[in-house]
């Protein structure tokens, strides 16, 4: 074991508990980083500012398949600087290094923050047995009581020649811990499993699968299935929504599909359609 794979528990903490053990590095990196396979490395680090922001920094020296793992992000990020905080060993955050190359066309590396979010949605789907919606671009949802609340999130950053993809997903946080009360966990959400070493295995080899298939089909998502796999598990889609887009313009209509960009389309009121590539999409209402 190498000083940065020490276990988090090795400092009592403020969120220490025997609840939360640490990950087993050694163990995730023989079942994962395999000859052949796409994972060519995995770090876990006790304690970071952001996942993102170290694997980014390194990332011209990595092959691709890089994984950086976290037990503890103090300076987590989201989609808008948003900030990231969970108490130590509550959830994972990890970031992942891709380098499509020539196999993909660069303007088809935007459906990597759509991919991570079904194969995410896939894995735990498999590992806990949890239905995790997904919110248009970048948010995990599950739901707790009846409520559908946000358990986790992801960003994409470009790199000279790839990009960084990082999960941040809420693990075993209780009612108590929760940052906002539209938060939850998969805990909170009765998750058959919220062991974080089963569930990281199963969201990585997830991601390897859809990367692989998306990647085979030069980036096309139709052709690898993942357009419509992301439509069928998309919360969005058939919602009354609210779009903040940049330069502070706001469009309200209903969210009717997702294009071969990855992008959002909205059919206004007017009956006029647009669509969206960046933006904070507030669900209003189901449209029936």
């Amino acid at each position: 074991m190498t000083p940065s794979d020490a276990s988090a528990g090795a400092s009592a903490g403020r969120w220490s508990s025997l609840e939360r053990p640490p990950l087993n590095a050694e163990g995730l990196r023989r079942a994962l980083v395999t000859g052949g396979g796409l994972w060519t490395s995995l770090e876990v680090v006790d304690s970071t500012g952001s996942t993102n922001t170290d694997l980014a920094a390194r990332a011209a020296g990595l092959p691709e398949g890089a994984v950086l793992v976290a037990e503890e992000q103090s300076a987590g990020r989201g989609r808008l600087d948003r900030s990231w905080v969970a108490p130590a060993r509550s959830g994972l955050f990890f970031s992942v290094l891709f380098k499509p190359g020539d196999a993909v066309p660069q303007e088809r590396w935007g459906w990597l923050t759509l991919l991570a979010g079904v194969a995410t949605a896939t894995g735990l789907s498999r590992a806990a047995g949890v239905d995790t919606g997904l919110k248009w671009p970048n948010d995990l949802l599950v739901t707790v009581d009846g409520e559908e609340r946000k358990t986790g999130g992801i960003l994409a950053e470009r790199v000279a020649d790839g990009v960084v993809v990082g999960i941040g997903l809420n693990v075993s946080l209780t009612e108590d811990e929760l940052p906002v009360p539209a938060a939850g966990s998969l805990a909170l959400a009765k998750a058959a499993v919220t062991d974080r070493d089963p569930l990281l295995r199963a969201v990585l080899r997830s991601l390897e699968e859809w990367y692989g298939n998306w990647r085979a089909a030069g980036g096309d998502p139709a052709a690898s299935g993942l357009q419509e796999t992301y439509a069928a598990g998309c919360a969005t889609l058939g919602r009354h929504v609210r779009a903040e887009l940049p330069g502070g313009r706001t469009l309200t209509g209903t969210a009717e599909a997702v294009d071969t960009d990855g992008r959002l389309v909205i059919r206004t009121a007017e009956g006029q359609h647009e669509a969206v590539g960046a933006g904070d999409v507030v669900h209003l209402r189901s449209v029936h």
